[in-house]
């Protein structure tokens, strides 16, 4: 009997504790699904009608609950659907993720909404996109055909331009070669913008394969900016056979490009920045409220345009109280892509030092930039803040100590005495202390001295050593041209001088590379008095920009290959 209970109770036990591990393993399977994070992201936000386009759904764990897209169909065909499942370690942790991918094709014109994707208990964030009718310009019934569209048919001088070329295919092509686009009429800087699109459409009711091309625009003077038609070359293969080599071709087009327009009359000084959008942020170290004297803070603004390169955006002009001392670091300088083409950024950052305690007010930073879309001046601003130092610790310190007079020095012997005594500590710790100073310092290796005592050459210098430059180029004074760019180049590169003005033109890109080369060959060349343009090179030294490291010996971009999957 005692056995037979003692079993029963084992039994019991047994059948608790699986039901608790259930519990356990499926409240650890529900907290895995509800913290899982669902991200939607589209290839495209400006899609034709009839066009498909990609969705992506990424889960951040790994998860068997399929996405629920039904609310996709109400405005968009929902074509192929394929998954990834990925798993990645990184210093031992384990992370995993899954990929929807879906083929969709808008059902009408117009800005849609792609719904929230749910997943378990989470969802992704809506996605707006932008379906546009079809162009008329590329309907045909031809096997293979090209289109070259611009964005605009009038722009400014320094101003985007995108131009879109469109290669649909019905059948299979070999060895296929897409021409760089030939223009002329005025200087231009062109820019292809992200990477080649490939996609569906849909036109007369045929399925063409479409590759899509963006490049940017950028003419530097007034004028007609004059585009050849673009060519496509290809062999194609069809009905079991392949063909010669083919050449197709787009229609020819124009723009006209309007001058610079004159700054606003507040502020006459203001820099020709055309662009879609310019807007300035910036961000602080720390808390602006909590300063003492003597200790540093950072200052990092930042300038973002849509539609212009980071090269053409200038400098912030910031005036900064007596009361503070900077410090500024050199401007940092990117470029992106997004839907609208070129998105430019430059960042200013210097370190700033309160030197007495008080209330400082720093001014406003007003940027004036056209927008080519309204056809008008703006101005991107920051507002003025106040900062507030307050007094340092030794500040505070002084400010404490009472000072003591001659009376009652002569009647308190016994505290001159230990005043006295107290100084004697004071000069012995004091001595001590710089004792350990120069052991610490003579015992470090003799390397990492030498290397603490490299100090980067300062912005400022950096400038002042281009603006000779650019003045002796405009005044066509080679000598002094060649002398003040040497002397900015030791400064640019102090770790890797170059020995030569072909090799500072490998570092810099164009225009002012092409100009160095040209100056290159007078100022070495077998006649040195041919003439010189300097003015042109003046002009060039304004766009200066530079290649990295690793990019110094390419010399262009290769295409993408064109062949369809």
């Amino acid at each position: 009997m005692v056995i037979s209970s003692y079993k029963k109770q084992y039994h019991r036990c047994k059948r608790n504790c699986f039901f608790l591990l259930c519990i356990f393993l499926t409240h650890i399977a529900l907290m895995s699904i509800s913290s899982a994070t669902v991200i939607a992201t589209i290839d495209r936000s400006k899609v034709e009608l009839n066009e498909t386009f990609t969705l992506k759904v990424i889960v951040d764990t790994a998860i068997d609950i399929e996405p629920d897209a039904s609310d996709l169909e109400d405005d968009f065909y929902v074509g192929s659907r394929s998954q990834l499942s990925n798993t990645s370690i990184v210093n031992g942790r384990i992370s995993r993720s899954r990929t929807w991918t879906y083929a969709l094709m808008a059902k009408k014109p117009g800005n849609l909404v792609i719904p929230p994707i749910v997943i378990a208990n989470e969802q992704s964030e809506p996605i707006n996109i932008l379906i546009i009718p079809q162009s008329e310009s590329i309907l045909g019934e031809a096997d293979i055909f090209i289109s070259a569209e611009l964005d605009a048919e009038e722009t400014y001088v320094q101003a985007q331009n995108l131009l879109r070329i469109r290669i649909y295919r019905m059948v299979q092509t070999r060895q296929p070669r897409l021409y760089e686009p030939e223009i002329s009429g005025v200087d231009i800087l062109m820019e292809i913008v992200g990477d080649d699109q490939n996609y569906e459409s849909v036109i007369n009711g045929k399925t063409y394969d479409v590759i899509e091309r963006v490049y940017a625009l950028f003419p530097q003077e007034s004028g007609s900016l004059e585009i050849a038609p673009i060519r496509f070359e290809a062999r194609i293969l069809k009905n079991g056979s392949i063909t010669g080599r083919k050449t197709y071709q787009s229609k020819s087009s124009m723009v006209k490009v309007l001058p610079i327009s004159a700054p606003p009359s507040d502020y006459p000084n203001a820099d020709w920045l055309p662009a879609r959008n310019v807007v300035i942020s910036e961000e602080w170290s720390r808390d602006l409220q909590n300063l003492k004297s003597g200790e540093p803070i950072t200052r990092q603004m930042n300038i973002t345009a849509i539609g212009q390169l980071s090269t053409q955006l200038p400098s912030l002009d910031y005036k900064i109280d007596d009361r503070l001392k900077i410090y500024p670091d050199k401007p940092k300088f990117s470029d992106s892509i997004e839907a609208l083409g070129m998105v430019a950024s430059r960042t200013d950052q210097y370190a700033m030092i309160g030197m007495e305690a008080g209330e400082i007010e720093l001014p406003g930073i007003e940027l004036p930039w056209w927008d080519i879309a309204d056809r008008e001046w703006k101005i991107a601003a920051l507002p003025a803040k106040k900062i507030i130092i307050q007094p340092s610790t030794d500040e505070l310190i002084q400010e404490a100590i009472i000072p003591i007079n001659d009376e009652q020095e002569v009647s308190q012997p016994d505290q001159i005495v230990s005043d006295e005594l107290w100084r004697n500590i004071s000069g012995a710790l004091g001595a001590l202390w710089i004792l350990t100073i120069l052991l610490w310092f003579y015992s470090k290796p003799a390397k990492k001295r030498k290397e603490k005592k490299t100090i980067e050459p300062p912005y400022k210098k950096l400038e002042r050593e281009l603006r000779k430059a650019k003045k002796a180029a405009s005044s066509n004074e080679k000598e002094k041209f060649k002398q003040a760019l040497f002397d900015w180049s030791k400064i640019q590169w102090p770790e890797d001088i170059p020995r030569s003005i072909e090799e500072i033109a490998l570092r810099v890109k164009n225009p002012l590379s092409d100009e160095l080369k040209v100056f290159n060959k007078i100022a070495y060349g077998s006649d040195q008095n041919e003439s010189w343009d300097g003015k042109a090179m003046a002009s060039a030294i304004k766009k200066i920009s530079f290649f990295d490291v690793t990019d110094r010996k390419k010399n262009g971009r290769a295409l993408p290959p064109l062949a369809p999957n």
